[in-house]
């Protein structure tokens, strides 16, 4: 019949204490030296007898595992101090906010008129004051706003003035040009006619491709154009004879060289 697990307490029997403790030690001190050879694991034992004597093991050295130990030790704990501080920094910082936002979201709802039963008289006459200079700074900006439309259209107006006073001037001068071309034109159809009738035609083009000048220039200058007559010729009225009557003293050579002449 095997053994029972033995119930772990401590031995009141101090010899047997003494056996136990010998054996325990030196099995865990076998277990560590081949947990540090088999796994090359660094490895320290430190054992304290009830006497106060000490016992160790290390695979490499008592001191630098102790100041491994140490520095890793600090580290963490390090690490999680500052981890703590930042996450109540964080939650103070959120908490502010928090606070801001609700102020803020009360504060809007009093100027739209809502919520307004908590206030007392002295926070109703400041709310009314910041009303009344929200209310001012709105009518300024608005009038300013219209003030820079009103500008801008009066720019719009002039740049449209000038177009327009551009397009009429170049409006009158094709015309003139037109009315020239057109008279020339008849001019040059008008064979028979020369002299006198082209000053005229000359004359007449030219004031009206010149609207803007004085009418009664224009109208002197064509009324000192001689007057065309075709086959005048300045004779005596008492030998001006009818062509189809010639005088018995004048042939009709003679009647036809002062016709040109």
């Amino acid at each position: 019949m095997g053994r029972g697990r033995v119930q772990l307490r401590r031995i009141e029997n101090k010899i047997n204490r003494q056996v136990t403790f010998s054996k325990r030690r030196n099995g865990l001190l076998k277990k560590a030296y081949e947990l540090s050879v088999l796994c090359d694991a660094e490895v320290a034992l430190i054992i304290f007898s009830t006497r106060g004597k000490l016992y160790e093991f290390a695979s490499s050295s008592m001191n630098k595992t102790l100041e491994r130990y140490e520095k890793c030790s600090y580290a963490m704990q390090d690490t999680t101090g500052v981890s703590d501080r930042e996450a109540q920094n964080w939650h103070q910082e959120v908490t502010k906010l928090k606070g801001k936002v609700e102020l803020l979201q009360r504060s809007q709802r009093h100027l739209l008129g809502e919520d307004l039963g908590p206030l007392n008289v002295k926070e109703l006459q400041q709310l009314e004051r910041q009303l009344e200079v929200a209310l001012t700074h709105l009518r300024s900006r608005k009038t300013q706003v219209m003030l820079d439309q009103i500008e801008e259209l009066r720019q719009r107006e002039r740049l449209l003035h000038e177009v327009n006073k551009s397009l009429q001037k170049k409006l009158s001068e094709t015309e003139g040009r037109d009315v020239i071309t057109g008279i020339e034109q008849t001019s040059n159809t008008n064979t028979g006619t020369n002299g006198p009738w082209d000053s005229s035609i000359t004359n007449t083009a030219y004031a009206l491709s010149h609207p803007q000048q004085d009418s009664n220039s224009s109208l002197h200058h064509v009324d000192c154009e001689p007057t065309l007559q075709i086959g005048y010729q300045p004779v005596a009225p008492e030998s001006i004879v009818p062509p189809h009557q010639p005088p018995h003293n004048q042939t009709p050579n003679q009647y036809m060289q002062g016709w040109w002449v």
